[in-house]
Formats: structure tokens, sequence, C-alpha cells
């Protein structure tokens, strides 16, 4: 049956992983390369011609960097590479779930570094009165910081100033333009779950100001070591279970991935052998032309805040219609060391009908796959080295059952 195929049990067989380095530590995900793209054209001076690019960066007031890699047209549903835990400076002390927050520890001088000061003179234009207290985040990618506007707390996200030396400048700022369309969206069509009240926001700029919720997230960590209570964990499947069974009208959003692309592109590339990816498509076939489901689209725990009025939904970058499941997809391959959370998450996936979870099982194993992309890198530490080999055995029960499926239809 689908529920045994997908309980964590022993395999006999397991992949061969690295030897151990002498690495200490675990290392963050490697950044995935996109798949091939045609070659950007070049000017002249034989510089990437980038005109979109070039237009973004004016918008935000930074200088092109004299090296830029080129960004050439992205394949629709190809996701840059998740963020490296460590990368970036948090300036919050981290704090196991279930435990009280500790007091916050307030740096001044964070507050004038040349990428804060930029990122708040981005926000002082739509929010003159925004006064800046705190840098939560300050990342390669974004930038967030916390300060009040009146008595209001409120939290300023907004692009990095590095940002504009990635190859993925493009893919972020339309990453944050869509953010910005659903804050928006949502301020017209109110959402059934928790979320933050959008406050302003510069489209052009890049820079989001939103209501700052009291509450810790979840976790801290893409794939954390603790779990939340079970009672949390009931909690946050409830948020994750109303908001994709919300029906807004179909114009607002729009499909966030391309699965046959996805098929393909980890077919290319050896993690789906040429059975993994004939199952797949076949289940696709047969959901046919069912109907699509409202998914946060990035449903980790560090994406959830555990606020006294119970949980709250941020970073809704990746917000749009997806296949049926696929938020409890994410948050069945993250949540590896709660076998009752994924139980409970198998459950809800098939208490669907049949449709309902061969959705949920394609969701499934592209997610694992793009997790096992992030995280088998070369010198990974003995800690890293333990969730590589539990994302493989997650991966093998995942094509099980989608045997088991195909077999079934």
């Amino acid at each position: 049956m689908y529920s045994s195929a997908t309980s964590p049990t022993p395999t006999a067989t397991r992949t061969a992983l690295r030897p151990p380095t002498a690495a200490a530590g675990r290392p963050g995900p490697k950044q995935v390369p996109p798949p091939s793209r045609p070659v950007a054209p070049r000017a002249a001076d034989g510089r990437p011609a980038d005109p979109r690019g070039q237009a973004a960066r004016a918008a935000l007031g930074l200088r092109p960097p004299e090296s830029a890699a080129p960004a050439g047209p992205r394949a629709p549903g190809v996701r840059i590479p998740a963020a490296r835990p460590g990368d970036g400076r948090l300036l919050r002390p981290p704090t196991r779930p279930g435990q009280p927050a500790a007091q916050e520890r307030i740096d001044p001088s964070a507050l004038q570094t040349p990428s804060v000061r930029a990122a708040l003179a981005g926000v002082s234009r739509i929010c003159p009165a925004f006064t800046p207290r705190q840098v939560l985040r300050e990342g390669s990618r974004h930038i967030l910081v916390a300060g009040t506007i009146g008595r209001a707390p409120v939290v300023a996200k907004c692009l990095a100033p590095q940002a504009v030396r990635s190859e993925y400048f493009e893919q972020l700022v339309a990453d944050f333009h869509h953010e910005v369309a659903v804050y928006r969206a949502f301020v017209r069509h109110r959402p059934p779950v928790r979320l933050p009240r959008l406050v302003a926001a510069d489209h052009d700029r890049c820079v989001l100001v939103m209501e700052r919720v009291p509450g810790r997230p979840a976790a801290r960590e893409r794939h954390p070591a603790n779990a939340p209570t079970p009672g949390e964990v009931r909690a946050l499947l409830t948020a994750v279970r109303t908001l994709n069974l919300w029906r807004p009208p179909t114009d607002v959003f729009q499909p966030r991935l391309d699965y046959q692309l996805e098929i393909a592109r980890y077919h290319s590339v050896g993690q789906l052998t040429d059975r993994d990816a004939g199952d797949l498509r076949g289940l696709l076939h047969g959901l046919g032309h069912g109907p699509l489901q409202l998914c946060h689209g990035d449903a980790l725990l560090s994406n959830m805040l555990l606020a006294p009025s119970g949980p709250v939904l941020v970073d809704w970058e990746q917000a749009g219609w997806y296949l049926p499941g696929y938020d409890l997809a994410v948050l069945w391959s993250v949540l590896s060391g709660d076998t009752a959370a994924r139980r409970q998450i198998s459950q809800l996936a098939q208490s669907g009908g049949t449709m309902a979870r061969d959705a949920f099982l394609v969701n499934l194993v592209l997610v694992l796959m793009r997790e096992i992309r992030l995280y088998d890198v070369p010198g990974a530490g003995e800690e890293q080295r333990i969730m590589i080999r539990r994302l493989y055995d997650d991966a093998a029960l995942a094509r099980r059952a989608v045997r088991a499926a195909v077999g079934t239809r």
C-alpha cells in the first residue's frame, strides 16, 4: 500500500556516498546550476547584452559589476538554488522549537553597513516614517530590517545590493516582483490563513514593508534536527491544508512549476532513471487536466512562524498553482526525524483519492531530487552525510511508491 511505502523504514541497499573528509560542521547546500540555456547575446565590447537586467539594476540604483556573469533566458519552472543556511548574517540567537524565544541581540553597527544603508534608502522612499531598529538578516539575496512606523512594528524586506553580482539576478528580481504581487492580491482576496499584513511596496526598487508578527520560526534550519512538537505540527498542517483548499479567482495566481521540464532536467543529469522518468510521466498523463491547487510553494518550517494566534506563513515568492499536495511533499521531505508527522502527511495526501495521491507522489519525487542536488556536495561533514543518506533512502521509498501507483492504474 502507498501509506506503508512512504513510511520511513530501513532499506537493505544504500547508495554509496563519498568518504568523509576533515570538514567540520554542516556545509550549506551547493549552488545548483540551472539547466543548459542559450548563449546570451554579447555587446560590441564583449560584455553580455542584458537590457532587462540593466533596467532592473538601474531601478534599484545599483551599478552592474565589471565581470557580471551572463544571465540568459531561464526555462519556466526552473528555480534558483536554495540559499545556504549560513549565507548571510542572522542576528537572532537560534531557539529550539518548543522553547521560548531568547531576547534578540540588537547590533547598532549592523545598521551602518553599506548594504543595509542602501536598503534603508529604498525603504525611506516609500515609508519616510520608518525607523530602523535591528537587522534581522543580511544575506547575499535579501536584507530584513525590523523597525517601527509610529508605534506599529514592521519588517522591511529588500533585495540585497550583492544580488546584482549574481548570475540569478533576473530571477531574484522576478521572484521579488511576484511576492509583491501576491501580497497585493491578498489585500483584495483575503486568504483563510494568517500572514503578515502589507504596509507598503516598491515594485521597481524591490522593497517590501510588512507587519511584524510576534512569534518564532517553527525551525531555523531547512532540515531541522529537532522537529516541532506534535501539537505544533498539527497546527502547521491545518494551516497548510486550509490554504490548499482555498479557491481564489483563477486569474489571480499563475502556475509556478513546469512538471515535464523538471522531470526532463533531473533525468538528463542522471538523478532519475529511464524507468523513473517514464513512471512519473505516466502519472502525469493520468492526472490529465485535473484541478490544480493553490500552494505556498516553499512550505519549509523556517517559513512558518509560531505566533500566539496560530501559525503565520511568510515568504510567498513561490506561491501559485501546483499539482495537489506540493506543500505536503515539501513538509514530508524536511520532517525526516518525525515519523508521526510523516504518517499524518501521507494520510492527508491519500484522503483526496487516487488522483490526489498520485499528484503528491509526483511532487514528492521532484522535491527530493531537488534536496539531494542541493546537499550532496563534496567535502560534506559527517552530520550532513547522514542527512544525505536519509534523503537517498527517502527517494528510494518515493520511487517504490510511484511504481506501485503506476501498477494500480
